[in-house]
């Protein structure tokens, strides 16, 4: 009896995508056969006529039918060309109808505690990469990034020698890049630090999250800057601490401020977010005299300390911690690119050793062959050359953005004095930096309005963060042009 054989109007290629034609070969079949739309013997259309109607070269075919023959999904004929493979190792889905779809919203709000949606939060636009002018923080200029090392440090963590690193399901941290941050990145920051000091993150922010749920256990009172990181409030609010805002000026934060019965202080030293200011030295060392004296601990977020290209950065709060009340986050995402999402988290050994088994609850450890790759780019070099590279070029940008910024309407209120990646603004009073951030999409332009960071009622409008890292220097001018005109727009 004669064999079925699949239509090839069956598959399908994505043209709106970058990813390789063969790679989407090989997933439409293999979605085909999963998906039971080709059963096990049926043909497979020939190479020649797939390969007219996907519009492709028949060579892009027939290497990806080759490629899924190895892996078992298909069988090769002299005669016949390629069937799906009869084999019990594939399993088929159930090819069945949808279901009419089930309202139950309501039993969900009841469960829920909280519409974290509603949360204040930085909003960029999905397609900001397609705008020209898109002065987004917290994302980089990927033509800066040397890819091809990059792959090389995969290659090298997907070896066979470091396998039983990435298979094992221990929760452990990566040692050559534990042994990284001690030697190379803590020191640079005036850090010195053990072993069983240091923990392995799902970037910064989980540092920040591991420490918010180890001080909430128990009643916490805590400080956060005002303005400040969106999210380090909303994840002690969300944890259940008792939080109050203190003003920063353009020193940073005032720890005179700091209201009596604090228990945990969350601040940004080195480089304020957003503002970008920086926590001067006699405050650095009043703050960590009034924590010893009062009794309280200190989170501290040194997220973009690396960005120094004016001046020298200023010791971290953790160097001069003679009494162990620092718990320090650092990352390697704003550094290298946000995708990687490794960071660290720094304190006595014994707060690490519960952070640990906490990470270990919530998600074991950061995957292996990412902590290892990274590692290689590490210790090869490679993040050196990088770290120099973007000092360079964000220098060039700051110069233009601040050149730009001369004779404007705009008022540059806030900038970390060794370097960093962004400016703060400040637009005429009365401007809604949230509608002016609207109103500029339309003109290709993206900033980040500085609503979502202040706390309170009484919320200024004016302010915006300016990010430079996303942006090709030469269309800074312009870009802040363009944010100019319309301003006068709103005024």
């Amino acid at each position: 009896m004669a064999k079925p054989r699949i239509a090839a109007d069956v598959f399908f290629l994505d043209r709106t995508t970058n990813r390789p034609l063969q790679t989407q070969i090989r997933e439409t079949v293999v979605a085909s056969i999963l998906s039971k739309q080709a059963l096990p013997g049926a043909l497979m259309p020939s190479s020649r006529k797939l390969a007219a109607h996907l519009g492709v070269a028949r060579m892009t075919v027939t290497l990806a039918f080759q490629e899924l023959v190895s892996q078992g999904y298909l069988e090769a004929h002299s005669r016949s060309g390629y069937r799906v493979a009869d084999t019990e190792t594939l399993s088929l889905l159930p090819v069945g109808t949808e279901a009419e779809p089930v309202d139950n919203s309501a039993l969900w709000r009841n469960v829920l505690s909280e519409n974290l949606r509603a949360r204040r939060r930085v909003i960029k636009p999905k397609d900001w990469r397609a705008l020209p002018y898109p002065f987004v923080f917290g994302e980089m200029d990927t033509s800066l990034f040397n890819h091809t090392a990059w792959r090389e440090c995969v290659r090298q963590a997907m070896g066979t020698r470091d396998f039983d690193l990435m298979a094992s399901n221990e929760a452990t941290d990566d040692p050559l890049l534990v042994d990284y941050i001690l030697s190379r990145m803590l020191p640079r920051r005036g850090i010195t630090a053990t072993r069983d000091q240091v923990l392995i993150t799902v970037g910064a922010q989980n540092a920040l999250w591991l420490a918010i749920e180890l001080l909430t256990r128990a009643p916490l009172k805590a400080i956060c800057e005002n303005p400040c990181y969106p999210d380090t409030l909303q994840a002690l609010r969300w944890c259940g601490a008792e939080v109050t805002t203190v003003d920063v000026d353009r020193d940073g934060l005032v720890p005179q401020d700091i209201p009596a019965g604090t228990q945990a202080v969350f601040v940004t030293p080195s480089h304020h977010a957003p503002t970008g200011a920086t926590l001067t030295r006699a405050r650095r060392e009043r703050l960590l005299e009034m924590a010893q004296a009062r009794d309280f601990i200190v989170v501290e977020d040194d997220y973009e300390f690396e960005m120094s290209f004016l001046e020298p950065p200023s010791p971290a709060l953790k160097a001069m911690d003679r009494h162990q009340r620092v718990l320090y986050a650092g990352s390697f995402s704003k550094a290298m690119f946000p995708g990687l999402r490794l960071g660290y988290l720094v304190g006595p050994a014994p707060v690490i050793a519960e952070a640990k088994e906490l990470r270990t609850m919530m998600l074991r450890h950061p995957p292996g062959h990412l902590q290892r790759t990274a590692a290689y780019f590490l210790a090869q070099g490679h993040y050196d050359l990088l770290m120099r590279d973007m000092r360079r070029e964000f220098a060039k940008r700051r110069m233009a953005a601040v050149e730009a910024l001369d004779g404007t309407a705009l008022e540059m209120v806030g900038a970390a004095r060794f370097g960093g990646t962004s400016l703060w603004i400040k637009a005429p009073d009365g401007v809604d930096t949230v509608a002016l951030g609207q109103a500029l999409l339309r003109d290709g332009v993206v900033i980040e309005p500085g609503a979502p960071f202040f706390s309170g009622p009484d919320q200024p409008t004016e302010f915006f963060r300016l990010g430079y890292s996303s942006i090709p220097a030469d269309r800074i001018a312009e870009g802040i042009r363009r944010i100019d005109a319309k301003v006068a727009e709103f005024c």
